[in-house]
């Protein structure tokens, strides 16, 4: 048998994905369906997705998770221990028994946030196609609804989930979402959430994506921000096969700002790709994003940051940085910023570093004693610092330090 031409095998998965499709479906789902037939899944000619192909996801066959309840304590022991309500997801599907229900939450339907784009973005339609559960997460004005968890599991088995959470904040509300997801073996993890952030609201988003290496992750976020809100986020990519996180932000209001700063720690075959757009379509918005990476084995990283300034977002003050510390001749490293300004009142900047670890300060680190290894990660750990600085979540941050120090024992170079 003839291999197919990589648009062919894309066609082949997308049309792999339909036939799994309910006609019966709700409206939402009925309209991503007749989009997902005719766009159907991201490809190399796309500027957006020519440094990650999905290949690699077509290679598999995925079905849906069986009903019934896995035995996920296993996975449950690996969870950062943080005293905070927490709401599980096991292979996309709701667990009321693993989880506390918090008032204004909302669980067992997709929530189908009302910043969705499956119009424009494939993998949204794909979610919003298949997608067969998700939380709502309200806070009412002035309300601080404190720390929550959102776990997402995956039990692998080839099959693929694709939930669908919504988080909307009041004016002055603020929140915590602590968003984790692991698993184990082979599956696609495909997620949307949409967060409505109202005037002075405050969510703070942290992500530490550690899924199976086995696994695929191709998760999509929207932020829309009013006047005086902020999306302040902090995303730790470790884990999968093949990685994607794109995040979609628009400031709608004066004094609005968005942080999206990243870690990706990858090693092996290991391929992630961060991806953002920050729209800022009001005067006086500022948005900061800072992207470290760090990359071992034949691994590679991507870095896709758009800066949009609409005509009227006068006195915008943007800012994109990504750096990247190669630990391997194999590793690579693909980074795209883009400033798109059409007001002449900015301050927008961007800048990039692709380099190896310096070799005198390793070298002044042995003088003194200290093995190579542990002198690696000493320096590994200083590199990654800056990134980590922002988040002010006390046990969100010692969650991530942690995840890293284990990545690290994992991945000795």
């Amino acid at each position: 048998m003839n291999a197919l031409a990589p648009g062919s095998q894309l066609q082949a998965g997308a049309q792999a994905f339909l036939a799994r499709y309910a006609a019966n479906g709700s409206v939402q789902q009925s309209e991503a369906a007749g989009l997902f037939a005719r766009n159907g899944l991201p490809g190399p000619r796309e500027e957006d997705w020519r440094y990650s192909l999905l290949r690699p996801v077509t290679d598999v066959q995925f079905t849906s998770a069986p009903h019934g309840h896995s035995d996920v304590s296993a996975a449950l022991a690996r969870l950062p221990k943080i005293a905070a309500p927490r709401l599980i997801f096991v292979d996309g599907r709701f667990r009321a028994d693993l989880s506390d229900i918090e008032p204004g939450t909302r669980a067992g339907a997709p929530a189908y946030g009302a910043t969705n784009r499956p119009d424009r973005e494939k993998l949204v339609a794909l979610n919003t196609m298949l997608s067969e559960d998700g939380i709502a997460i309200q806070v009412p004005a002035g309300h601080d609804a404190g720390t929550l968890l959102l776990v997402s599991i995956g039990t692998g088995g080839n099959v693929s989930f694709h939930p669908n959470h919504a988080v909307t904040l009041g004016a002055g509300a603020k929140l915590t979402l602590l968003d984790l997801t692991l698993g184990d073996g082979v599956y696609l993890h495909n997620p949307v959430l949409s967060a409505t952030i109202a005037e002075a609201a405050t969510l703070t988003h942290l992500r530490l994506q550690q899924e199976a290496l086995g696994a695929f992750h191709l998760s999509t976020v929207y932020a829309d921000v009013a006047a005086s809100g902020t999306y302040d986020s902090f995303a730790l990519t470790l884990g999968a096969r093949l990685a994607r996180m794109e995040v979609h932000a628009s400031l709608n209001g004066p004094q609005a700002s968005a942080h999206l700063n990243a870690a990706q720690l990858l090693g092996g075959n290991q391929h992630a790709d961060f991806t953002t757009v920050v729209q800022h379509a009001a005067p006086n918005t500022a948005s900061r994003q800072t992207v470290k990476n760090v990359l071992s084995g034949r691994s590679r990283g991507v870095f896709q940051g758009k800066i949009e300034v609409l005509r009227i977002a006068q006195k915008t003050d943007g800012y994109q940085m990504n750096q990247a510390l190669l630990l391997s001749p194999d590793a690579e490293m693909d980074c795209k910023p883009q400033l798109e300004i059409y007001a002449d009142d900015v301050k927008c900047s961007h800048g990039a570093t692709i380099g190896e670890l310096d070799g005198d300060q390793l070298f002044y680190l042995r003088t003194r004693g200290i093995p190579e290894p542990e002198a690696r990660a000493m320096l590994v750990r200083a590199f990654l610092t800056e990134a980590l600085d922002p988040i002010a979540h006390e046990e969100g941050r010692a969650a991530m330090e942690n995840a890293i120090a284990s990545w690290w024992d994992r991945n000795v170079i």
